[in-house]
């Protein structure tokens, strides 16, 4: 299965309401799709710029996939997956979102000459499974409305947006919790929102209140690990490191200093499912469960990061909303996402088709 060619394009998808976080609020999703194309058939992959978190834009997608990785893998073999991912890892540093893009194109492929669901060849650890669905950071009145709608579309797991405030959050968090009841999971996400002592104040309140939450995400600046131990150290809610870990050896530091409960995998952050796949093997050796994320991403990139969801035991917790967050759906195939449940198929590779694409470079 010979690499032929690598080429770009892009979707353009509306959102249900805008998206808002702690860093960022967005309206439309706008990403770059990577297709690979072999002597046997197509495998695709998702590129969303995420400036703030990852570093990564558009300009320079488009640069790392025409002018690094094409030239890098061009007469690979895609059976030799293995050769493949040394290549796509050393042909430039950093740059996680167009490998991640490839990276999800080459298992796609992979798993494709092996007729396989690619799920099954990570694990097959299990068929389906749940994902939380996002809470905008808004008004009050505005987020508590939202988590109601949530509900209304059968959520039972909302991951709330805060970190502006300080301690606005525990008003929109109590509110939440109030008009959602006791039987709602909530997380709450901070987006590196807070400084340390702050955070444990603001979780400690929380935590009297008895709010009950599942776990408190990424309290902290990303590169404060003394400040996220300090916060995992000094609470009682379990404590998710989020954009503290983007390689392997971030994880690493992170378990070994037991500087979190929990791990955010996100291939964006990863560089794809590769090396995602050894922060699961290093996860599961030292007994901590890990969440698979997603940034703002379609149904044909977060589909990938279903299959390894399913694929791993490890993978306990999913926050794979991206596609209840758009308007439309433009795919066909692949996993089912039906509300807050998302469903394995047959198909196999990743499953996705029909990518709305109307030009290829």
């Amino acid at each position: 299965m010979k690499i032929l060619d690598i080429q770009t394009g892009r979707i353009t998808l509306p959102l249900a309401r805008p998206f808002k976080t702690a860093l960022r609020t967005v309206e439309t999703l706008s990403d770059i799709v990577v297709r690979v194309i072999t002597d046997e058939g197509e495998g695709y992959g998702e590129a969303p710029p995420t400036a703030v978190i990852t570093g990564d834009t558009d300009g320079s997608i488009l640069c790392a996939v025409h002018d690094y990785i094409r030239p890098a893998l061009k007469g690979m073999d895609v059976l030799d997956l293995p050769a493949c991912m040394e290549r796509l890892n050393a042909c430039m540093v950093h740059n996680t979102t167009p490998k991640a893009a490839v990276d999800m194109a080459l298992y796609d492929l992979w798993a494709k000459a092996q007729k396989k669901p690619l799920y099954q060849l990570l694990g097959g650890a299990r068929t389906s499974f749940k994902t939380d669905i996002t809470i905008s950071v808004n008004p009050v009145a505005q987020m508590v409305e939202d988590s109601l709608d949530a509900v209304k579309q059968g959520f039972d797991i909302l991951k709330v947006k805060v970190g502006k405030e300080g301690e606005k959050d525990i008003e929109r968090i109590c509110a939440i919790r109030k008009a959602v009841g006791p039987d709602v999971q909530l997380r709450v996400d901070a987006n590196q929102g807070w400084e340390a002592k702050e955070a444990v104040r603001i979780i400690r309140a929380m935590e009297d209140k008895g709010l009950c939450l599942d776990l408190v995400e990424q309290p902290v600046p990303a590169m404060d690990i003394d400040g996220l131990e300090h916060v995992t150290r000094n609470v009682e809610t379990p404590i998710l490191a989020d954009e503290a870990v983007f390689s392997p050896r971030d994880a690493e530091n992170i378990i070994r200093r037991r500087a979190a409960d929990l791990i955010n995998i996100k291939l964006m952050k990863t560089g794809g499912i590769w090396n995602a796949l050894k922060i699961c093997r290093m996860a599961e050796e030292n007994g901590v469960e890990c969440m698979l994320g997603c940034m703002l991403e379609s149904r044909l990139s977060v589909a990938a990061a279903a299959h390894l969801a399913a694929g791993q035991k490890i993978i306990t917790r999913a926050d794979l909303d991206g596609p209840s967050l758009c308007a439309i759906d433009p795919y066909e195939g692949g996993p089912e996402f039906d509300g807050a449940t998302i469903r394995m198929t047959e198909d196999a590779g990743v499953g996705v088709r029909g990518v709305p694409c109307e030009f290829w470079n």
